[in-house]
């Protein structure tokens, strides 16, 4: 048997920029897609297909839940950056304009800074989200709420 025969049989193909263009969580799903041989589709397309848990606002911690009263009420909020534009770097939110996410601060008991907990909402009138989310590790995990 030939080292250049079997499942890495010359010519070896290597990914193309779309493929390699894939990043964070997405990334995973590129290597695995790749390696089996299934197409890469571009990351719009990838995106698509992740959906985000649902969790019930009832459910939420109270803070969540005052917070997400303060956002329809416009304020007044405990901390500066709150209401400042969320900008979806880690690109696990649906992809909207610059703009359309705002965070806010869900405060931590016992916590001496911001903490680790916020809502992103979306929409065009910050009191009248179309949409909220909680995160309570900063941004690497959303769950969408459900009024």
């Amino acid at each position: 048997m030939s080292l250049l025969s079997g499942p890495l049989s010359w010519p070896l193909s290597f990914p193309t920029w779309r493929q390699l263009k894939c990043q964070s969580v997405l990334a995973a799903v590129c290597v695995v897609a790749t390696t089996l041989g299934t197409p890469v589709q571009a990351r719009e397309s990838i995106e698509k297909v992740v959906t985000l848990e649902a969790v019930a606002l009832s459910a939420l911690p109270r803070e969540a839940q005052k917070t997400h009263r303060l956002v329809l009420a416009g304020g007044p909020f405990p901390y500066e950056k709150d209401g400042v534009v969320f900008g979806n770097r880690e690109r696990i939110l649906p992809r909207k304009t610059r703009g359309y996410y705002h965070e806010y601060t869900v405060p931590t008991p016992g916590a001496r800074n911001r903490g680790a907990k916020r809502l992103v909402c979306g929409g065009k009138a910050p009191t009248s989200p179309d949409v909220c989310y909680y995160s309570d590790d900063h941004y690497a995990s959303f769950r969408q709420i459900q009024p």
